[in-house]
């Protein structure tokens, strides 16, 4: 019994050695490699996201690494110059490679990356030029080193990317630079690559054969949806995520739409029989703007033809001796500063008369001798008998008292259509010492003129003999420029052998006329000599006052404000008379805006007949 039970003590201490060694083996196989592996996440911690993208990026490029494997057609195409880095700021994630020995199957995958890349930040880029250059770096790539290209995975902003030539340090590619250069300009690139493919998208429309319509169908819808898109948007932070998205398909349609054209000549025949069509189209549509502004300019606005009619039935609803001005005995006196004005304008004549009144530092010595004719005399005559000025005198006089004036009116000439050289009141302008005997000197404004300051020093500048006193537009550098031989033909043997070629020219539309000098030359008479050239008013006025004129500072008379937007603000300030010459007139719808404030401040546009002709500022 008892070597039973020695037995079985033995037995059961082998059993529980073995299940020991077992244990123990269990752990050591067990434990241990969790130990080790523990160890080794630990070394991996820092790396966080990084090595988590690595996986993604790995995971999602197995299809492309197997592929490599096989040979790809069209890399040779596709190849892009050797010794060249990709440089981006702020990447999120790079791949890195690197290599010392010459692969095709690497080189063409890497060159399909930096076409991929080019193709998106490079708008517009000549495929043809891609090709051409990747064609000759791949003849030259067996002798390339050691490479090391960068090609991220996220697409960056164009002002982000830099095109480096390792080996020399110079910039790679003149039309890399110009993209470069342009977009540190450009604020919102995203909506100018829109618009560039948006432009692409109706050339290859326009050019589509009628076969390929149906390929092209979704870029016409994709441009559809950006042209919304665009609209919609003034910044690149307005554009959706869904917008982005279409960009992206825009650029893959573009690209088979570029497929479609391999005919490039055919394409340059279409595009150039475009080109002269629409050339075609915009010289039509400068003209029929010219005839349109021109006609504009000629018309007379409704509300100033109500006003005229307004004045027109109030002034004969008057009694005759109502409609006296003040101060009558004034209007001959030599003594006073006189100022005429011929016009068929209730408005502009307004404008002239109030800006001189409220300017001058001596209104009660000021005379205005307004000519108009029979139509617009009623209507002038009754604005300013219903606003009279406290202290100047006004004298309006109709044209149809001069009958003198009738047996010169020769003014029947092949151009009589343009009423600059048919009006009346225009050439009325050379009989001033027959309109006005008694007097001395006057002064001519235009009615389309504003006076800014007072114009008594002029008065009393010396005139050295001369009719008359303008301000010369013959500076070169200065607009406006003419010379003589700009607008007469000097070549005639009755003008070449008086008149000099390079003869300074001078302005209408604010003159002082030495009446006296006027009548003791008879120019009159001259004038009516060169009538019979049809010249034109301008070159009328040079002839006949040729080397009797004395050039004022150009202070005084500034001009362009109905033509020109480029006035210097600081001239305009600066002026003592500014002129709306031209087709643009301040009283017109075609009138420039930023000039229209310094006729307007002369008026009052909460009179009753302005509100009633809904005349407004």
């Amino acid at each position: 019994m008892m070597m039973m039970k020695q037995k079985l003590l033995l037995l059961l201490r082998h059993r529980r050695k073995n299940r020991v060694l077992f244990l123990s083996l269990l752990y050591l196989s067990v434990l241990s490699p969790l130990l080790f592996f523990s160890h080794r996440l630990n070394l991996l911690a820092p790396l966080g996201k990084d090595f988590l993208e690595d996986l993604y990026r790995v995971a999602y490029k197995t299809d492309s690494l197997k592929l490599n494997a096989v040979e790809q057609e069209g890399a040779e195409e596709l190849e892009e110059p050797n010794h060249v880095v990709y440089k981006v700021k702020d990447s999120v994630s790079t791949i890195n490679y690197n290599s010392n020995q010459n692969n095709d199957s690497e080189e063409s995958r890497i060159a399909g990356h930096r076409y991929e890349l080019l193709e998106r930040n490079v708008t517009g880029f000549d495929h043809d030029e891609i090709r051409k250059q990747g064609t000759k770096q791949k003849e030259s790539s067996s002798m390339a080193g050691d490479k090391d290209i960068h090609v991220h995975s996220l697409r960056m902003p164009d002002d982000n990317i830099q095109v480096t030539n390792k080996d020399s340090g110079r910039k790679e590619g003149k039309h890399n630079q110009i993209v470069n250069s342009e977009s540190h300009e450009v604020r919102n690139p995203k909506i100018e690559e829109i618009k560039d493919q948006i432009l692409r998208a109706k050339t290859y429309l326009n050019l589509a054969p009628p076969s390929g319509n149906l390929r092209l169908k979704e870029l016409e819808l994709l441009m559809r949806e950006l042209e919304q898109a665009v609209g919609e948007a003034t910044q690149d932070s307005d554009l959706s995520a869904s917008v982005l998205q279409s960009m992206r398909h825009m650029e893959a349609s573009l690209s088979k739409a570029y497929r479609i054209f391999p005919n490039c000549c055919a394409m340059a025949d279409k595009l150039q029989a475009m080109k002269h069509t629409t050339e075609q189209q915009v010289r039509s549509q400068r003209i029929q703007a010219t005839f349109l502004a021109q006609l504009a300019g000629r018309t007379t606005p409704k509300g100033l033809h109500c006003l005229s009619m307004r004045l027109t039935a109030e002034y004969f609803a008057m009694r005759p001796e109502e409609r006296k001005l003040p101060n009558e005995n004034k209007i001959y006196n030599p003594e006073l500063y006189h100022y005429a004005v011929f016009t068929d304008n209730v408005l502009a004549c307004a404008v002239v008369v109030n800006s001189t009144v409220s300017t001058a530092k001596e209104p009660e010595k000021l005379v205005f001798h307004v000519v108009t004719n029979s139509h617009n005399f009623p209507g002038i005559s009754m604005w300013f008998l219903l606003n009279p000025l406290d202290k100047a005198t006004v004298h309006i006089q109709s044209i149809d008292n001069y009958r003198w004036f009738s047996k010169y009116n020769t003014l029947e000439k092949p151009n009589s259509s343009d009423p600059i050289y048919t009006s009346e009141l225009n050439h009325l302008r050379f009989y001033l010492p027959d309109i006005f005997p008694t007097l001395n000197k006057i002064m001519l404004f235009d009615h389309d003129v504003v006076v800014q300051q007072d114009l008594s020093e002029l008065w009393t500048a010396d005139m050295n003999g001369n009719v008359i006193g303008a301000v010369g537009t013959c500076k070169e550098g200065e607009a406006p420029f003419h010379r003589m031989d700009m607008f007469i033909n000097i070549s005639d043997p009755l003008l070449g052998e008086r008149f000099d070629v390079n003869a300074c020219t001078w302005a209408f539309g604010m003159n002082l006329f030495d009446l006296q000098q006027w009548r003791m030359h008879n120019l009159t008479s001259l004038y009516h000599k060169y009538l019979q050239m049809n010249i034109g008013i301008q070159p009328l006025g040079w002839l006949t006052f040729y080397n009797k004129t004395t050039l004022l500072d150009r202070r005084w008379h500034v001009q362009g404000l109905g033509h020109n937007s480029g006035v210097d603000r600081n001239e305009i300030e600066h002026a003592a008379v500014i002129h709306y010459d031209g087709i643009r007139k301040p009283w017109l719808d075609i009138a420039m805006g930023r000039y229209k404030n310094y006729w307007t401040k002369f008026l009052k546009f909460d009179q009753p007949f302005l509100e009633r002709c809904n005349l407004q500022p």
